[in-house]
């Protein structure tokens, strides 16, 4: 005989137990039986039954702390419950419907009216799995066209991005460089896998921004007029700005890689001279990768510098890339591993 369900029997009376078992296994269902409330929820998680019929009245946890336990648990909160209470029992037979029981059978049992609840409940349990089912489905369609709706964000920006590097005489190599360092550092200061990965995908589009500053403060080859630092500055703004208002967490924290990354520890950086952690972690972690990958490149204003001297230079207490810009921790997260920063230069470098 093929199996029409699982049904957990809970009751603290034996006798009662064996008999509503010895009425439910010829009709094809297969019984498992608990004496105790304790003993029921521990079989519960373990076994999943498809319907628990549960006895009110018990000693130590009584049927109604065990529904209310089912019904609060995410791992079973979809199994039917089933209520046997006595006639004299009315406000319990409410009480236990309040709880989530799907129905209730009055002792001593009936076996036709055991055979109708049992056929209506297994109905109503067909009908919410493929509710469940289908939702989780949906749930899964959602996110799958999110991911993809952040992919095609992300595409899109970094195409953005990458025409802001090559106005400023960037590269490719520099936004797979600074991806690399962002994501050890998210990892080596304890964030999680995640976390890491959002950082990854956002960190390259912290000079979008570029986009909006005219060609001739770009590419000047000199030191900046002040007038014109001024328009250089508002690069982190208009990145921002192009970056908002999207959902993604993608984007989000590219929004705050780009309003943040020349925000110094110390309060003196810019557009709004944050200090300690008012900075996002987004920022904290780009301004001292790359400080360091602008030391370690050629520009049209500098020749490159190798990297034990981008290394002296970033941990001195002196100077535009003084230590003193930038979180301790990231900073000793950094001299700490600073060859692992070496490495993806040099594997990353530019042809």
């Amino acid at each position: 005989m093929d199996c029409k369900g699982k049904i957990l029997v809970v009751d603290d009376d034996h006798l009662q137990v064996t008999f509503i078992s010895d009425l439910l296994l010829p009709m094809g269902y297969t019984v498992t039986k608990a004496f105790s409330g304790e003993e029921a929820l521990d079989l519960v998680r373990e076994s999943k039954p498809d319907i628990v019929l549960l006895d009110v009245i018990m000693k130590g946890m009584d049927g109604h702390e065990v529904c209310e336990k089912i019904k609060s648990d995410d791992e079973t909160k979809n199994i039917q419950v089933i209520m046997l209470t006595s006639l004299s029992e009315v406000q319990s037979k409410y009480r236990g419907l309040e709880l989530g029981a799907v129905d209730y059978l009055t002792k001593p049992v009936d076996l036709i009216d055991l055979t109708l609840r049992l056929k209506n409940v297994m109905t109503i349990k067909a009908h919410n799995d493929f509710l469940v089912n289908y939702n989780e489905q949906l749930e899964a369609e959602v996110k799958k066209r999110t991911r993809d709706l952040d992919e095609s964000f992300i595409d899109t920006i970094y195409r953005l991005t990458l025409a802001a590097e090559h106005k400023d005489s960037g590269t490719a190599s520099h936004l797979k460089r600074v991806s690399h360092y962002t994501h050890f550092m998210a990892k080596e200061i304890g964030l999680g896998d995640k976390e890491a990965d959002v950082m990854f995908h956002a960190s390259p589009m912290h000079d979008v921004g570029k986009i909006g500053i005219p060609d001739n403060i770009l590419k000047s080859e000199g030191a900046i007029e002040s007038e014109d630092f001024e328009v250089m500055k508002l690069h982190t703004v208009i990145g921002s700005e192009m970056l908002a208002g999207s959902e993604s967490e993608y984007l989000k924290s590219a929004a705050r890689f780009a309003v943040s990354h020349h925000e110094n520890w110390d309060g003196t950086g810019y557009p709004y001279g944050l200090k300690g952690e008012e900075i996002p972690i987004e920022g904290r972690a780009m301004i001292i990768v790359d400080r360091y990958d602008a030391l370690r490149s050629k520009r049209p204003y500098k020749e490159s510098f190798g990297h034990e001297t981008a290394l002296s230079l970033l941990t001195a207490h002196e100077g535009r890339s003084s230590s003193d810009h930038f979180d301790p921790l990231i900073l000793e997260a950094f001299q700490d591993n600073h060859m692992v920063f070496a490495n993806i230069y040099e594997d990353c470098r530019d042809d």
